[in-house]
């Protein structure tokens, strides 16, 4: 499992950077309504997409959390409200936000019932009729049908914890109901089969492989000895859903709260 803290310094720049965050940025905006005047990035790691999403949309209070101190540290740098939180446990009370987000979040939780946590809490902090937009299947959108991803494809891990199918059942269970979907694209996300390789050594892919003994070198290996090792492979197409909270039948919206950290 990687280090989030140590990888803070140099995750933007290995992650797509400013392109990649504005894509996912403009995708998240499309499916959150323009009503919504509080929206909460969870697991917003260094703030670079939860920016763009403030700066989208202005007169909309967003704030982010993230568990890893490294992340949440660079993150208070760019948005104004930032706490340090385990999205499975959001120090919020119910009902306190129009908008909950988790852009490339939930495929990393392959604890049991990790997700569904999350999920759960998402649905919990929601207004009535808030929405909840999360990034879905994320690993297989990196599946452009290249090379990489046929010697990939023997450690493939199975059962991905942010499976559309998976997710959808969360929400039903707890009052969210599928209400859009959108994708977008994953500028500087095409792999090389050199930048691969030194991903699989360092444990990049947790979550999409299943390595164990000497599985990452020899995977690494074989990703090397590919033809044109530093030529870019297809950039991926990020999925999104939008789920939209419930209404209490015979209640009106709940007071608006004012326990958000303030930016």
């Amino acid at each position: 499992m990687l280090d989030y803290d140590n990888e803070a310094a140099t995750y933007d720049a290995t992650r797509g950077g400013v392109p990649r965050a504005e894509a996912a940025a403009g995708a998240v905006l499309g499916l959150v309504p323009p009503a919504a005047r509080t929206l909460l990035d969870i697991g917003c790691g260094t703030g670079l997409v939860t920016e763009r999403i403030a700066a989208g949309r202005p007169r909309l209070r967003v704030f982010g959390s993230d568990a890893a101190h490294g992340m949440a540290r660079v993150a208070g740098q760019r948005v104004g409200g930032v706490v340090l939180a385990d999205a499975r446990r959001l120090p919020l009370p119910d009902a306190a936000v129009d908008a909950v987000t988790a852009v490339w979040l939930l495929h990393l939780l392959r604890e049991e019932g990790a997700a569904r946590a999350v999920v759960a809490q998402a649905a919990r902090v929601l207004r009535p009729g808030g929405v909840f937009v999360t990034t879905v299947d994320k690993d297989a959108a990196h599946d452009v049908g290249s090379d990489i991803d046929g010697a990939f494809a023997p450690y493939l891990a199975p059962s991905p914890s942010d499976a559309t199918e998976r997710i959808i059942e969360y929400g039903a269970a707890h009052g969210l109901d599928v209400a859009g979907s959108a994708v977008f694209r994953g500028h500087g996300q095409g792999r090389t089969p050199l930048n691969a390789a030194r991903g699989v050594r360092r444990g990049y892919f947790v979550s999409r492989l299943a390595l164990s003994g000497t599985d990452a070198e020899q995977l690494a290996q074989v990703l090397t000895a590919l033809p044109g090792p530093e030529h870019r492979r297809a950039d991926p197409e990020y999925r999104l859903l939008a789920f939209r909270r419930r209404q209490v039948p015979g209640r009106g919206l709940p007071e608006r709260q004012q326990s958000l950290p303030h930016g």
